[in-house]
């Protein structure tokens, strides 16, 4: 008999005056797009609008309401759409016993950890993981700390944290030896593409945008392409002739989202390196999405992040297939507006092949440039 999915309640909070492109249902809507992706039921959301930060991520009506909201709906996990402060997420187990409590951050790990297929990626996975979990140690024993010293709370407790820490330390710095050994290992790969003298055109843009099924169809690959957030997370690199005879290189990069956790930015950095080396970024974009726009602007802030602003890139506005009129996008005024952004565009359809012809011509002359 399979096992029942969590049943989960999304917790989203607007602090009023952050600075952010996304609308709160926006930013919501993909949680519960990557709790479903993770297995998960959602059962219920719940949004607040704050003035500032609280110790419970939530107010203090809001946390009754969730109390009973939980006990109503018999949810198992609560899942806050931003990445919890250790006494944040400490607070909110207290005063929600039985109750697990994860953030953004965690699902995207987990998500992460179930579709890493190399390696690579497991290890790259591990290591986001560990350093995510080690100042979140401390709260596994903090009900020891309350007693107030005396029989029975002198060493254990204080010892076991100590030991959980150190372990945690030490298979954190043995991933990043790992994960050193495979960078240098592909330095030493790149190194020998460039005396080949093949340029390199990498593939990035927003999770799900269809950067796998557009290497499929511009090399032939057989790369998984599912229509999911984070599909694929190891690079992928193809040989292709572009029409004048010549080679190049195409690579297929991680998927990017929204508050993407720095940590996963750091331990991904040996793979998005491919991008670093790069002649030419190809930003695909999800044309058919109603957050296109926000999903660009993630995407160049995490460029911007990794020093690569200053790339040659093209836009391949995607997915154009599911627009009603997609013969009009020319002069659809809001299209041409998110055009601008790239400076140079190419609406394509790696599902129908519509625009692939003009895509790889755009690609040769900037590559000839």
């Amino acid at each position: 008999m399979a096992a029942q999915p969590e049943r989960v309640l999304l917790v989203g909070v607007h602090i009023k005056g952050s600075k952010t492109r996304w609308k709160p249902k926006d930013s919501i809507a993909e949680l519960q797009e990557l709790a479903s992706g993770a297995g998960a039921e959602v059962v219920g959301i719940m949004s607040q609008q704050l003035t500032k930060p609280t110790q419970t991520y939530v107010g203090k009506g809001k946390l009754e309401s969730l109390l009973e909201i939980v006990k109503e709906k018999k949810i198992d996990t609560i899942i806050c759409d931003d990445e919890l402060k250790p006494t944040q997420q400490l607070n909110l187990e207290k005063a929600l016993p039985g109750t697990k409590v994860i953030d953004r951050t965690a699902l995207i790990l987990d998500i992460f950890a179930s579709r890493a297929q190399t390696h690579e990626g497991r290890l790259q996975v591990d290591l986001a993981q560990h350093e995510y979990l080690l100042p979140r140690l401390a709260g596994q024993w903090t009900h020891l700390e309350r007693l107030g010293g005396g029989i029975g709370t002198r060493g254990p407790g204080e010892s076991q944290i100590e030991t959980d820490r150190r372990l945690a330390r030490n298979r954190i710095g043995k991933l990043k030896k790992d994960i050193e050994k495979i960078r240098k290992h592909r330095q030493r790969y790149r190194q020998r593409r460039k005396r080949s003298d093949l340029p390199i055109v990498s593939l990035v843009g927003y999770t799900n945008a269809g950067k796998s099924a557009l290497l499929n169809t511009l090399a032939s690959s057989g790369v998984i392409a599912e229509n999911k957030l984070f599909s694929t997370l190891d690079p992928v690199t193809r040989k292709i002739r572009l029409n004048n005879g010549k080679e190049i290189l195409l690579t297929d990069t991680v998927g990017f989202i929204q508050k993407l956790p720095t940590s996963l930015v750091a331990a991904f950095r040996a793979t998005l390196e491919e991008a670093e080396e790069a002649d030419l970024l190809v930003h695909v974009s999800d044309i058919s999405h109603p957050n296109r726009y926000e999903h660009c602007y993630a995407v160049n802030e995490v460029l911007e992040n990794l020093g690569l602003t200053g790339k040659p890139k093209i836009g391949a506005l995607n997915k154009i297939d599911l627009l009603p009129k997609y013969y009009e996008a020319y002069e659809d005024p809001s299209l041409i507006n998110l055009m601008d952004q790239f400076g140079q565009t190419v609406f394509c359809s790696a599902e129908t092949g519509f625009g692939i012809g003009e895509l790889i011509n755009t690609i040769e002359k900037r590559v000839s440039q």
